[in-house]
């Protein structure tokens, strides 16, 4: 397992964390606990191009959810976007019954964090924050606040309401499957061969950033 170093310009206490080899920590992450989970599933390959990553707002608009939506036919459009650095997306599947037309996947119920063949959905939250200068993707230790924090897919600006966001290199899409039948269930999925890790620069801002995820991911 090789690991990439990335240097990550700070902004504010969520845009401070650095890329390291943190092969040992990363390690740890893939328990065999954690293997054996995801051997239950495979991951098989989805046509992206009918995907969409959405930074969603949640109420007033002050925090944001991960949407992940998809164009199941072509009977109607189920979203548009416009503009770049960020680009702002049109979720047209909320206009009509979408039902056999458009995905929507919301939650952890829809969506999960695999990487290779680990399934790792009860380890790692999926979290939107907002950076003041971007909007980012991360996926989030739940048990264990000593794993890597994981950038995942960013906006590449900032903006409000349903804002695209696009995937770190290496990062994809996955649908699971169990044996020959595919499920209602998506990864958020990458290799294990060259990992970008980030995680806090200080043990002082460590402790913020991680109330910062989980005030997110609420």
């Amino acid at each position: 397992m090789t690991f990439t170093i990335r240097a990550v310009e700070p902004t504010d206490v969520m845009a401070r964390l650095r890329t390291v080899a943190a092969g040992l920590a990363l390690a740890a992450a893939w328990a065999p606990a954690t293997q054996a989970q995801g051997s239950l599933f495979t991951a098989v390959p989805v046509e992206e191009q009918n995907f969409i990553l959405v930074s969603a707002p949640i109420g007033s608009g002050e925090r944001s959810q991960l949407n992940i939506y998809e164009q199941r036919t072509n009977k109607r459009p189920c979203f548009a976007s416009s503009g770049s650095a960020p680009a702002v997306v049109d979720p047209l599947l909320s206009t009509f019954d979408f039902t056999g037309i458009c995905n929507r996947y919301i939650d952890g119920n829809g969506y999960s964090l695999r990487i290779g063949a680990d399934d790792l959905g009860t380890r790692y939250r999926l979290t939107v924050v907002k950076t003041g200068s971007d909007i980012e993707l991360l996926a989030a230790p739940t048990r264990d606040r000593s794993q890597p924090t994981i950038l995942v897919a960013r906006a590449g600006g900032y903006g409000s309401g349903f804002i695209k966001l696009n995937f770190e290199p290496g990062w994809m899409l996955r649908r699971r499957a169990y044996g020959k039948k595919t499920l209602g269930h998506i990864y958020v999925y990458r290799d294990v061969q060259a990992m970008e890790v980030e995680v806090p620069e200080t043990s002082e801002p460590d402790d913020t950033a991680a109330d910062a995820v989980e005030s997110a991911g609420e």
